[in-house]
């Protein structure tokens, strides 16, 4: 248990920032989850938009520390390598 008031206001801060990072984190899988969906419908054009609204926003992630650079980078690629893979 906290004994001294930065130690307390550090547990604040730090679920605080969980809080924001869960969110965060949630949000990205959504928009990961939206294109797959549309890849798994087999509308190409579906796919392509989703993946045009849901990149941003892994981008975005990376610069707010919520993903690494390289986990960003394979999950659009394994994206992007999906749609063009539909016929």
């Amino acid at each position: 248990m906290a004994n001294n008031a930065s130690a307390k206001k550090r547990i604040r801060q730090n679920e605080k920032n969980r809080a924001r990072n869960v969110a965060l984190r949630s949000r990205v899988r959504t928009f990961i989850k939206k294109t797959l969906k549309a890849i798994w419908s087999g509308d190409k054009a579906a796919a392509q938009a989703a993946y045009k609204e849901a990149q941003p926003v892994i981008d975005s992630m990376v610069n707010k520390g919520i993903l690494h650079k390289n986990t960003a980078a394979r999950a659009k690629s394994r994206l992007n390598s999906n749609i063009k893979a539909m016929a």
